[in-house]
Formats: structure tokens, C-alpha cells, sequence
């Protein structure tokens, strides 16, 4: 797609120059940004994708530290830049799960990113033209950084797009060769990219012609309206809201022909009664600086609150603000307080108490959490927005879905004390080479992950070591001969019920000849390449990972599964695979982890 001027032939331009004179970007580490990515794209997938480009140290998806939801970004990390180079070339714009991934450099100075140097910004594109058609276009100028094209929820170009430059003087040449030509049918307009931040004190100055009038009476006209402002200027148009009944919605617009006009009777008529009403007059504002203004005073009044407003519920309906403030108020300053109720005054049963301070919210959540007030026990804990609470409510819903589905117990279930089996807490996604860390804190209680019992990999002698006691002959079962039999996680065994029970293997998975069915190919494959991670690392805490990644790149379920369950064969493959590391271990040097990309 090669931009043209909307005018005669004669005036078409020569064509741009590439500037591939300039000296190329050298990368200082083998790490990718990738993009665009759909909130179902794993580290599993990314995986399997970009594996074809080189061998991978690591990846990682980004994801919010509460709800654990993808945030639509991932880092691959690669040996050495001839491989993320190539999955650069070769990789970019392809579709994962849906959507076409955007990779670029990953750039770890913060400043560099921030300044905004090279950064141009287009708006009137054709819908028909997506982030590869603009970064083809733009490419003949000089070396793309990162280039994007915003889109709606339902993946359709907004009309508007960036491009990021290595240097200012490609995006000049951009600039200059670009602007006000025209694209797919379109002429766009190219300038320098400026920051929301920047841009606000300039739509803040900007003249107004239109006035925004709220609170108004049901019984207010246009005509009382426009007298209302007629003596401020030529009131060129003046309209009430309606809702489809014909009835008032309390706001209006006044439209002066001189924007001076509006500006005095902005500043004249805001607080003024106008019917039976103190009226709101201000400037008119389009729907997205209105919802962004919003979106700020929202943000900040959260900040301010933050750690300080106490949700509490469980309130008898006899229970007052008066009384709530003064239950309260022995732990320090109070704001505010404030019980909920409904459309006939009657209390919903909740409310919030706001301190001055997070350490007097704190005292407060310990103390009156379960405190009897009146007749009823309180739950008080900090206040979290409702988006927060549901996002924390449907992932726990979900990982109760899955558990039903795998036979396995999940957040606020129980099995039957004869049919618990044993569980540990899983890794994260991992890879060949990722280090491994634990994705929640280890919990008090929480049982230790699975040992071989004599005959398995050790890292010592096999056989019970010096501070290990046998209390009887070996035991064949599940874990192979020599492992020792599993507790119940619930205490003594119940009485035996009635009907078959569900099958489950020493690890708490579905027997080999039914894991496939119950959780899918991939799900099997991940949830045993877990236990195999855990296993390993007893003997090989270093290489875990990287010999996980190479069991689960050549072998099928059935052969991991069997791995699991006879120790010999699985200290027979560690040593296969510590052999095989050993030949191809070459003096690349130490690529950056994927935590120092992620907190770039």
C-alpha cells in the first residue's frame, strides 16, 4: 500500500527513500515483547509457536497480581538474538488464538520508552487497513520499533494508529512524505505523537461554543431555556433531553454563536436558580473526556481510600449509621460512615465505616471481625471495588468447575475422607530453561510435594537416610514398589459407602487410560508435566525445568504418565537427558531473566 497525493498526477511525489544507510538496531539482549494477545493465549501455546524460531530460555504471560487474568502481553526469551531476530521476522503478525501478535524489541530502560522520541501518530485510516498494512507502509522510512493500530473489543480498526521510530529523524521523513496523502481511499493525517498528559492543559484552554445545563426542573422548556440565556448572547439553538415518554431527563444544551458568549454565561449562570433548582452550567464535553474525566476523580478518590474504607455486613436491621460510627469510633478518627438501603428506606444489611488512617482500618478489621453487634455476627474486612470482587469470584468459580469436571476438589469443596487424595500446590507454566518460581505464597499446613521412597531418584544413597524411619515392609502400589501409602487429608477413614468410588492415581490425577478423556490432551500433558517438574527438581533443582520442557516436547501422555509411576525409568531418562544437555552445551552467554524484562 503506497501513499499518494489526492490531487493530479503531476503533483504525485517522488517515492519515499528507504533509510537503510542508517546504522540498524542492535538489541542488547535476546528478549521479544509480544502483543495483542487474547486473554486465552497461555504460556503453553506461545510456546509451541515460537519454539520454531530458536530454542527458548523462557516465556512469561503478564497477568494481574489479584485476579491472575492475562493482561494481553507476553516476553519470549531466546539463546541468542539470531533466533529472536528470526522469530521477529518470520513470527510477527501471526495469529495466536484469534488475533494477530505484535512483536517488537524488548526495550528494559524505562526512559527510552517514556520519551516519546520517534513516536508519530495517524488518524483517518480506512478500516481496511490493519497494523501489517501500516507497518508495511511506514517501513520504507526507517526501523520500526513498534507500530499498532487500535481496535475495538470486536478486533475492528478505531480509524487511528502509532508508529515508533528509532529516530526522530525517520519520523520527520515520515511525517513530511506521509501527511495529508491518501491511503486505501483515504487522506490521513500523520504528526507527532503527543501524550494524553500534554494534550489536557490544551483542551482545557480551547475555545467553547456549547453549554451543558443539568439539574434542571421537570417543567423547564426550551423556550424558558433559551431566555434563561438569551441575555448572555445570540442563543443559537437550546434543547432539553427527553426519554422516549416525552418526559424531562433534568439536563440540557445551550448553543451560542460566539464563544465568548458561552463563556459568560457559563460563568454567569453555574449555581444560579433556573425553575425550581440550583442548576449546573459548564462547558460541553465530548462523551470520552467527560468518561475520562470521571474515570480520574474515580481513580483518585480510590487512592485516597485505599486500605482505609471497611466493608461490613451482616447488620441487624436495628443497627444505625449513629451506632455503627460509635462501635467503631474506639479505634480511631472516622470519615464517614454509611449503611446501605433500599428504595423504602429499609437497611440491605451492609455498609461502610472509612478511618483516617490504614492502621486504624487494620485494628479495626482485627478486632470487630466476628464481634456480636446486636444479634447478628459482623463481617468486616477492607472495601474492594466491584469489578475487583467479581473477577476474585468468577476465578474461583472456574477453578470449582474444573475441579468437578476432574473428580479433583477445588476452593470450598471436600471429598470423602476414603476418597481424598493427596494434594500439593502447582508451579506455574514453565519451559526449557524458565526459572521456576511459586505463583502463591506456601500456605501453613499445605503437605510437601511427593518423594520416592527407596528405588526412586535421591540425592543421596537410596534407601531411608539417617533421619528416616521405617515402620514396616515396603509397600507396592501406585508409587512403585518401596512407597509408602498415602493418608487421608481429612483424618480417619469414614465408613464405607455405598457405590463404586472415584478412581484416582497416587497423584492425585486420573488413571492413565481415562486422563486424556477427562481433561483433554493438553490439560493431561500440563498437569502431569507438574508432578514430572517436581520430581525432577529433588535430584536436579537447576535443570528442572529445562529437562521438564524436553520430556514434554518428546513424549506422549501415556509415556509421562508411566514415568510417574516407575521411579527407575524416570532416573533412567534424567540421565538420558543430563547426557544430551552435556553435548550440547555450548559458551553462550547468560540471557537476561524473564523477571528483569518483566520489571523493565
Amino acid at each position: 500500500m503506497s501513499p499518494s497525493h489526492n490531487d493530479t498526477p503531476g503533483d504525485a511525489p517522488v517515492a519515499p527513500t528507504s533509510t537503510a544507510s542508517a546504522a540498524p538496531f542492535v538489541p542488547s539482549s535476546p528478549s521479544l515483547y509480544v502483543g495483542n494477545l487474547a486473554p486465552e493465549a497461555t504460556e503453553a501455546i506461545l510456546f509451541e509457536i515460537f519454539k520454531t524460531a530458536g530454542p527458548i530460555v523462557s516465556i512469561r504471560v503478564c497477568r494481574d497480581a489479584v485476579i491472575r487474568r492475562s493482561l494481553g502481553y507476553a516476553y519470549v526469551n531466546y539463546n541468542n538474538l539470531a533466533d529472536a531476530e528470526n522469530a521477529l521476522n518470520t513470527l510477527n503478525f501471526t495469529p495466536i488464538v484469534g488475533r494477530p501478535c505484535r512483536i517488537m524489541w524488548s526495550q528494559r530502560d524505562p526512559s527510552k520508552r517514556k520519551t516519546g522520541v520517534g513516536n508519530i501518530f495517524i488518524k483517518n485510516l480506512d478500516k481496511s487497513i490493519d497494523t501489517q498494512n501500516l507497518n508495511d507502509t511506514f517501513s520504507a522510512f526507517g526501523n520500526i520499533l513498534s507500530c499498532k493500530v487500535e481496535t475495538d473489543a470486536a478486533g475492528h480498526s478505531k480509524g487511528y494508529g502509532y508508529v515508533h521510530y528509532e529516530k526522530q529523524a525517520e519520523a520527520d521523513l515520515a511525517i513530511a512524505r506521509v501527511n495529508n496523502m491518501m491511503l486505501a481511499g483515504k487522506v490521513v493525517y500523520v504528526g507527532p505523537f503527543t501524550s494524553r498528559k500534554d494534550r489536557a492543559p490544551e483542551e482545557q484552554d480551547k475555545k467553547f461554543s456549547n453549554a451543558f445545563v443539568k439539574n434542571l426542573s421537570e417543567d423547564v422548556t426550551e423556550d424558558q431555556l433559551r431566555d434563561a440565556f438569551a441575555k448572555f448572547g445570540v442563543v443559537m439553538n437550546a434543547v432539553v433531553m427527553r426519554d422516549e415518554a416525552g418526559k424531562s431527563k433534568g439536563f440540557g444544551f445551550v448553543s451560542f454563536g460566539v464563544p465568548e458568549e458561552a463563556a459568560k454565561a457559563v460563568e454567569a449562570m453555574n449555581g444560579q436558580t433556573l425553575g425550581q433548582r440550583v442548576v449546573y452550567v459548564g462547558r460541553a464535553q465530548k462523551k470520552s473526556e467527560r468518561e475520562e474525566e470521571l474515570k480520574t476523580e474515580h481513580l483518585e478518590a480510590l487512592q485516597k481510600h485505599q486500605g482505609v474504607n471497611l466493608y461490613v455486613k451482616n447488620l441487624a436491621d436495628s443497627i444505625t449509621e449513629e451506632r455503627l460510627r460509635t462501635e467503631f469510633e474506639r479505634f480511631g478518627n472516622i470519615t464517614s460512615t454509611k449503611i446501605m438501603i433500599d428504595e423504602r428506606g429499609n437497611s440491605k444489611g451492609f455498609g461502610f465505616v472509612c478511618f483516617s488512617s490504614a492502621d486504624e482500618a487494620t485494628r479495626a478489621v482485627t478486632e470487630m471481625n466476628g464481634t456480636l453487634l446486636g444479634s447478628k455476627p459482623l463481617y468486616v474486612g477492607l472495601a474492594q471495588r466491584k469489578d475487583v470482587r467479581r473477577s476474585q469470584l468468577e476465578a474461583q468459580h472456574a477453578q470449582q468447575a474444573v475441579a468437578r469436571a476432574t473428580g479433583m476438589p477445588g476452593p470450598g469443596m471436600r471429598m470423602p475422607p476414603m476418597m481424598a487424595p493427596q494434594m500439593y500446590p502447582a508451579p506455574p507454566m514453565f519451559h526449557p530453561g524458565a526459572p521456576m518460581q511459586r505463583m502463591y505464597p506456601s500456605q501453613p499446613g499445605m503437605p510437601r510435594p511427593p518423594r520416592f521412597a527407596q528405588g526412586g531418584p535421591a540425592s543421596g544413597p537410596r534407601g531411608p537416610g539417617p533421619h528416616q524411619r521405617r515402620s514396616g515392609p515396603p509397600m507396592t502400589g501406585p508409587g512403585g514398589p518401596g512407597a509408602r501409602p498415602r493418608q487421608p487429608a481429612h483424618g480417619p477413614a469414614g465408613p464405607v459407602r455405598n457405590g463404586p468410588a472415584p478412581v484416582m492415581s497416587a497423584f492425585g490425577l486420573p488413571p492413565a487410560d481415562q486422563i486424556e478423556a477427562v481433561m483433554g490432551a493438553d490439560g493431561a500433558k500440563q498437569a502431569i508435566g507438574e508432578q514430572v517438574y517436581m520430581l525432577i527438581s529433588q535430584t536436579q533443582p537447576d535443570l528442572a525445568a529445562k529437562i521438564t520442557g524436553m520430556f514434554l516436547d518428546s513424549l506422549p501422555v501415556r509415556e509421562l504418565y508411566d514415568l510417574l509411576l516407575t521411579p527407575a525409568s524416570m532416573e533412567g531418562k534424567i540421565g538420558e537427558a543430563l547426557r544430551v544437555l552435556d553435548l550440547a552445551q555450548a559458551p553462550i552467554s547468560a540471557p537476561a531473566s524473564i523477571e528483569q524484562v518483566a520489571s523493565a
